[in-house]
């Protein structure tokens, strides 16, 4: 079915919103409106304005952020923080201002506290204190649902958030220093392999739990919670936790994850681990009812998206080398 809403996708050549983009593509939207940071710097505030002014935009899917895995967060907080505010606090704004029917704000699983309840609901936001490893990344996103929740307030407008769990698949990143687990562990094991090594060294102790979702579901999520009835939408929410959690309800350990992928590129190394570095948040696990309840849940099996990726990666080799 042919939808010719105007939309907008921000960030759209990173993996999730490069996903969205497909997606979007594959129901039938014809005007998508994108552009790279080159373009437009998000975090430029008049230059924003100046976008969504010259621009009639009906939809907003904001997936642009500064991420990265546990080593880019210790050694980068100031950009994490910065970054993020300043993208989805001009983001938001100006969409406010300039008539954006709506809006969804792409957050991440890291804004619950480190000890919460498992598997982690959104009511959870808030309850404690955060993963340090991560703390000003978390920081920006939790404001950013808070944007999004004081717009609705205070001027009626339909700006909605979703968490993600940790998300892997096609157009990921696999800088050496800069990447998170899925992509670091591909890239690794693959270069092991290929060098003969006779084993690969993962960081802490392996037996962190982490849930993965395969990005291609998670932007099938993204237009289903988008798409909602309003209605409906808030119905499942509460006026101020706004935020839907979107995952597979399934984790396995970063040890479990590692000989997964060992298998897929057929490693006949060993898999160790070194407990001296840290493990991060003991398991982070998506209590994923809410959706669930709404009509939506992953297709994509763990194993399955695994041997997707690896292939995407196979495929993308020599441009990713350089990295």
């Amino acid at each position: 079915m042919v939808n010719f809403r105007r939309v907008f996708v921000a960030g759209h050549n990173g993996m999730v919103g490069s996903a969205i983009v497909r997606q979007l593509q594959n129901q039938g939207y014809q005007d998508i409106i994108t552009r790279s940071s080159q373009e437009l710097d998000l975090r430029d505030s008049a230059k924003v304005a100046a976008f969504f002014s010259d621009l009639q935009i009906d939809e907003v899917y904001l997936a642009a952020a500064k991420v990265g895995g546990i080593q880019a967060n210790e050694t980068y907080p100031a950009e994490f923080i910065y970054d993020n505010l300043m993208i989805e606090s001009n983001v938001i704004h100006q969409a406010c201002i300039h008539g954006v029917k709506k809006l969804l704000f792409l957050g991440s699983s890291c804004i619950y506290p480190k000890l919460a309840e498992q598997p982690m609901r959104e009511n959870e936001l808030l309850n404690g204190y955060l993963e340090p490893t991560n703390e000003p990344y978390a920081i920006a996103k939790i404001a950013g649902i808070k944007l999004c929740e004081s717009y609705n307030r205070q001027y009626g407008v339909d700006f909605r958030s979703v968490m993600p769990t940790n998300l892997y698949g096609p157009g990921d990143n696999y800088h050496p220093e800069n990447s998170h687990v899925v992509p670091a562990l591909i890239r690794r094991i693959h270069e092991a392999k290929q060098a003969g090594l006779a084993e690969v060294v993962i960081w802490g102790t392996g037996s962190a739990k982490r849930e993965f979702l395969h990005v291609d579901d998670m932007a099938k999520a993204c237009i289903f919670v988008m798409n909602l009835d309003k209605d409906i939408y808030q119905l499942n929410t509460q006026p101020m936790l706004s935020h839907i959690n979107i995952g597979t309800g399934l984790d396995c350990t970063i040890l479990e994850l590692a000989e997964i992928i060992a298998k897929i590129i057929d490693f006949k190394g060993k898999i160790k681990v070194d407990p001296t570095k840290p493990d991060g948040t003991p398991r982070k696990l998506m209590n994923v009812g809410r959706l669930r309840d709404l009509g939506w849940k992953a297709q994509i099996d763990l194993e399955s998206g695994l041997t997707d990726t690896y292939q995407w990666f196979r495929e993308h080799q020599q441009k990713l080398r350089g990295m």
